[in-house]
């Protein structure tokens, strides 16, 4: 086996291994060459056999000469015994031979076929020398002398033979020349010399074979190693991962890799002999120098350095000291790892922890961190801290049409505007999407905060130009001041929230204060919900019918469904401030679906002509199963599908894809009809009419009433949008209808249908029901819609026909009021009057009475200016400048 063994190691190391098999090198033995390149020791075995071919061929030749020239009478003699066949024969097989072992590469001879030809060439040889001998056997005066000559062929090729440890050529040689010397000798002393010579021949050849294959198995096993432990070298460090360095005693470079020479811009040559800590001389985390390291003679790893010439390059080092078998230190020997591509990673990784990758600013973390120091500094200095929200108005728009490059885009310049208006004064952040947060230590100054929030909305609302687009935006700011030592960092972050959702309601563009009235609105609006949850459950919301009348006939065509809360504790709460607030919370679709069910089952109870009308919330909309929900609820109460109208808001369009288009086309495959509620609030596009199957088009409430004014223009909106339906072959109803005057105006423009207070309030189930059977409706209201009044009472000072008088004003108007007054007063007398707190009006005497009258003013009279002021002066203050220029004038 460890012959084996040996072999394979052969085969692996050798040139030409396909063709060393075991057996050959169990008997050809090998001495290894003195060095170790990259011949391949089959080359070399077989120069040996080239060298013992040489020396056998010149020996032959000699020996073939001599005997030809003893043995000159007979030479020349054709008989069977003449020796100058065999002679020639031994000389043709040397030539031949040799032409082949000279000539074995390129007849691709392997070393094991060549070795088994000499044994045979020598087995040939033997028996022409055989046969040369029994030729001269006669001639007895010459077997001494062909005996030495054959001796000492045998000995040279065997002396030859043993430089390359073959047995096989050894034995076989020996054999032959033993053979040839007993035919040829008389006596036995040349044979038995030639016998114990080849014995200790052979002896000496297989001892020196092993001993050589020994050391040549040690040899090649070392090699082995070597080489494999070179690849790993070279591997590790051509992966880049590391390096291996050395110093002497002396802390100088003795071997370095070249991956540290090409961070130092040099060859590795260049390095040796330097000092190794001159060249790393960074301090490690512990305050410990690499020299301190080297100096100490003891292992040590992960000690972090960086290059004396370039800080911003960072490595790893680990090494172990080297001492002799006497214990004497001879250097370190270790490793190194580049650190500099970690190293930049984690600061990549750290900034993008702590700071917006697209804008640059404080990410979300980093403004909270800012903020805690920034409460922290406050408590301790006792100054307080102040926090802006900014959020982004219309940012959305420009997403869904520009799309999100432009988006990207934008948001970038919008950090650079905010950081520049911040200035100084604060930090700057980015939340998320269009979220801003800015915090802004020790400032409490209010008038410093309003001046920032307002030059932060007039520099983010300036037009953009990006790649071609002209782009406008806005923003609103939410302010919250802390006290120091009295607030936290999510408090304060609460306050600023409610403030901002402030500043939006207020019209969006403006910055607010937060106030404590508005966590109270939240907390509030928190408890609202909760019991918004609740309400269904306990019988709390019910539905209210209001109807709707054809106007040609003034017939009842059908009811709308209103949903209405009476809280038990709050009483009636409008649905305009807990329908939005279902939509927030998620429980539009429930409420939506509870309010259907309810509308159709009181449909189920009314005469079959009369429709009923729900309402559909975007949200509902676009809920996948609203379809499958309708279908369930007209089958269950049995109403028939075109009794339903359902009616929608332009809300539904803003989230428009092929799901919105879907969802029309299964509706209108029900049956049902629909209407487009609160036309003209919205978006308002025509496109909406043009795809949507509407049957219906309400006009809302906000251009009919008061249609019927002079002074108004709604009605020329009206007119153009019954022309619209007309032509789209749409029905159009007018919503919120309270005077006669509305209603002659509405009916004259051509609405096929009118909702509102003149026809009936919301109602209830029963009511409605009793209404629904009458055939007919009458209307009931007032003539003409009476401007919203000022009920208190306020002081002026006016002048009547040059006389200055003290008045008291009631139930002001934007048109008119009614005045009392101590003197009498004509129609038609014209009054100039100074408002105590609104100032100056002048108006028309249109009735008078005992100590009263009714006066109409001239322009129309703007109800703020009744609002009261911050800063109030007395009644004498305010009228001393107009009564001063009455009397002047007089």
């Amino acid at each position: 086996m460890r012959r084996a063994r040996f072999a394979r190691a052969v085969e692996n190391v050798g040139g030409e291994a396909q063709t060393v098999s075991i057996r050959e090198a169990l008997w050809f033995g090998v001495r290894a060459p003195e060095t170790s390149d990259e011949a391949s020791l089959s080359d070399w075995r077989v120069g040996g056999l080239d060298h013992v071919a040489l020396l056998l061929g010149v020996t032959h030749l000699l020996i073939v000469g001599a005997c030809t020239a003893l043995f000159q009478t007979r030479v020349f003699g054709i008989s069977s015994d003449n020796p100058l066949i065999p002679a020639a024969l031994v000389i043709l097989c040397d030539i031949v031979a040799a032409a082949l072992l000279m000539n074995r590469k390129r007849l691709n001879l392997s070393s094991h076929t060549v070795v088994r030809g000499l044994c045979v060439y020598l087995a040939i040889v033997g028996v022409l020398w055989t046969w040369f001998g029994i030729s001269v056997q006669d001639d007895q005066f010459i077997y001494p002398i062909a005996a030495a000559p054959i001796a000492m062929s045998a000995g040279i090729a065997m002396g030859a033979v043993v430089s390359i440890q073959s047995p096989p050529l050894i034995i076989t040689n020996m054999l032959t020349s033993a053979f040839a010397a007993i035919m040829l000798s008389q006596g036995p002393l040349v044979p038995v010399a030639v016998e114990i010579l080849s014995l200790a021949l052979v002896a000496y050849s297989i001892a020196g074979s092993r001993s050589f294959m020994r050391a040549g198995r040690r040899r090649l096993n070392l090699d082995a190693e070597a080489r494999k432990a070179l690849n790993f070298v070279e591997e590790f460090e051509n992966s880049g991962r590391g390096w291996f360095w050395e110093t002497n005693a002396e802390g100088t470079l003795s071997y370095v890799s070249q991956q540290l020479a090409d961070d130092f811009r040099c060859e590795a040559p260049e390095l040796l002999g330097r000092q190794f800590s001159d060249l790393l001389s960074a301090e490690t985390s512990h305050g410990k120098t690499l020299g301190f390291h080297l100096s100490a003679r003891f292992p040590f790893s992960d000690v972090v350095v960086t290059a004396a010439s370039d800080e911003d390059i960072h490595w790893s080092l680990s090494g172990n000291p080297i001492f002799d078998e006497r214990g004497r230190f001879l250097g370190f020997r270790g490793i190194g790892t580049d650190l500099t591509e970690q190293r930049r990673s984690e600061q990549e990784i750290t900034r993008l922890a702590r700071f917006d990758s697209l804008t640059g600013l404080p990410n979300r973390a980093m403004m909270r961190q800012t903020l805690d120091e920034a409460l922290r500094n406050a408590s301790s200095r006792q100054k307080g801290c102040a926090l802006f929200l900014i959020d982004l108005d219309r940012f959305k728009n420009v997403n869904d049409t520009l799309g999100h490059p432009v988006g990207d885009a934008l948001l970038r310049q919008v950090a650079d505007r905010l950081k520049l208006a911040m200035g100084d004064h604060g930090q700057v952040g980015r939340l998320g999407g269009d979220e801003f947060k800015a915090v802004l230590p020790g400032q409490v100054d209010i008038g410093l905060l309003e001046s920032l929030a307002r030059t932060m909305i007039e520099q983010v609302s300036r037009p953009y130009s990006i790649e071609g687009h002209r782009v406008v935006i806005g923003a609103s700011v939410g302010i919250a001041i802390g006290d120091p030592g009295r607030c936290t960092a999510d408090s304060l972050v609460r306050d600023a929230d409610l403030a901002l959702y402030a500043a939006k309601d207020a019209g969006r563009g403006k910055h607010c204060f937060y106030e404590q009235a508005m966590h109270t609105e939240a907390s509030d609006r928190q408890v609202l919900e909760n019991d918004l949850r609740q309400a269904i459950d306990k019988g709390e919301l019910w539905v209210a019918y209001q109807p709707i009348v054809r106007t040609a006939g003034e017939e009842i065509s059908g009811f709308e469904a209103l949903v209405r809360w009476d809280h038990p504790v709050r009483g009636r709460i409008s649905p305009d401030k807990f329908i939005p607030l279902a939509e927030e919370c998620g429980l539009i679709p429930r409420i939506g679906t509870w309010v259907l069910e309810t509308a159709l089952e009181e449909a189920a109870r009314w005469p079959d002509q009369v429709r009923i009308a729900v309402n559909l919330s975007p949200i509902q909309f676009n809920d996948p199963g609203i379809v499958e929900i309708v279908s369930n609820a007209l089958t269950r109460t049995g109403v028939r599908a075109n009794r339903l109208e359902l009616e929608i808001t332009e809300g539904v369009f803003l989230a428009e894809g092929e799901s919105t288009d879907d969802t029309f086309g299964k509706l209108k495959d029900l049956g049902v009809r629909l209407a487009l509620d609160d036309f003209g609030t919205g978006y308002s596009s025509l496109g909406y009419l043009k795809k949507a199957p509407f049957d219906k088009i309400k006009i809302d409430q906000s251009f009919v009433r008061g249609a019927a004014s002079k002074t108004s223009r709604n009605s020329a909106i009206i007119r153009a949008i019954v022309t619209l339906a007309d032509s789209l072959q749409m029905e159009t109803c007018a919503e919120g209808v309270e005077t006669h005057d509305d209603l002659h105006l509405i009916r004259d423009l051509g609405c096929s249908h009118i909702q509102g207070y003149i026809f009936g309030k919301p109602m209830e189930g029963e009511s409605a029901r009793a209404l629904a059977s009458k055939t007919t409706v009458v209307p009931d209201g007032y003539q003409s819609l009476r401007e919203p009044r000022q009920r208190l009472m306020r002081r002026a000072m006016a002048s009547i026909d040059g006389e200055v008088c003290e008045v008291r004003l009631r139930n002001i108007s934007a048109m008119g009021a009614l005045v009392e007054c101590s003197r009498a007063v004509a129609p038609g007398t014209r009054v100039a009057m100074d408002i105590v707190g609104a100032g100056p009006i002048e108006g028309t005497v249109r009735w008078a009475q005992s100590g009263k009258f009714g006066v109409q003013f001239n322009d129309v009279f703007v109800m703020s200016r009744l609002a009261p002021k911050k800063e109030k002066l007395n009644d004498v203050q305010m009228l001393q400048p107009w009564y001063v220029g009455q009397k002047a004038a007089s």
